[in-house]
């Protein structure tokens, strides 16, 4: 390909990013906002600007992606423990290794018009309904890959809505068959999550239960209240549900867990 045009470059490649990086969020159980996706996707896209350097020897080429890699990832997901960036960083370079090995086998199989690999970046002089209908494929082909390697989130992680004082707290909590946290006097079932989920929330002194826990690390108290609504997966479900706040519990991404009897009911 002799002509390589810069905002195609750019714009293939923020799009592509932006794909990569909702794969890894989804894969990590992340409840990041999208416009840092939007964000980490603009900064992969500049980074495509790498095509137009001189070859890279083999080995710089790969460091030089994972140096990229480990921006786009703290840009997209913020400051965390050093073994969870880690774990992120290796999550997102294997799914773009993984996406541009299939573009390389669509590229060396079929030969596109308009399509080559610079420096390990990948350019589309395609129109754009083809450059989406591509890259939804692979998209899907990776989701496909996840399902099948059964990743450790597996469907394990679920969507929690909560609603206290006309505010909203969205956030992702993990099944735990094995969390049998119960308020105490009522029996009531008991969704245990960080502080940090509820931000700037303080609950009423008057309306706080607590609630004994144990846990492998030891135990401990709970504070816990109800919500004004709480919504599982997109259902409402029971307003009488428990919310216990801890703190400094859990680790990597997953900052709440939900009992299994919320989610079979």
């Amino acid at each position: 390909m002799n002509n390589i045009y810069i905002d195609v470059l750019i714009t293939v490649n923020i799009f592509i990013d932006y794909f990569l990086l909702m794969l890894t969020k989804k894969i990590i159980g992340s409840n990041i906002k999208y416009f840092r996706v939007i964000i980490g996707s603009i900064v992969g896209g500049l980074f495509s600007l790498t095509a137009l350097l001189p070859v890279l020897p083999f080995g710089l080429n790969i460091l030089t992606d994972l140096a990229v890699a480990m921006l786009i990832i703290f840009i997209t997901f913020g400051k965390c423990k050093i073994k969870t960036y880690i774990k992120r960083v290796l999550i997102f370079f294997a799914l773009s290794f993984s996406f541009g090995g299939l573009m390389i086998f669509i590229y060396l199989a079929f030969k596109p018009k308009g399509m080559g690999i610079y420096n390990d970046v990948i350019y589309f002089d395609i129109s754009p309904v083809l450059l989406i209908i591509l890259t939804l494929v692979c998209y899907y082909i990776l989701l496909l890959i996840k399902k099948l390697t059964k990743s450790v989130y597996k469907s394990d992680i679920h969507n929690i809505e909560i609603k206290i004082n006309d505010k909203c707290y969205i956030f992702n909590a993990k099944l735990d068959t094995g969390c049998n946290v119960k308020e105490p006097f009522s029996g009531k079932s008991v969704i245990v999550a960080e502080k940090e989920v509820f931000n700037d929330f303080v609950p009423d002194k008057t309306k706080v239960r607590l609630i004994p826990f144990t846990s492998l690390g030891g135990g401990g108290i709970l504070q816990g209240f109800c919500a004004d609504n709480i919504i599982i997966d997109g259902k409402e479900a029971d307003n009488s549900v428990y919310i216990g706040i801890c703190e400094n519990i859990f680790k990597d991404d997953i900052k709440a867990i939900i009992p299994s009897e919320l989610i079979n009911n």
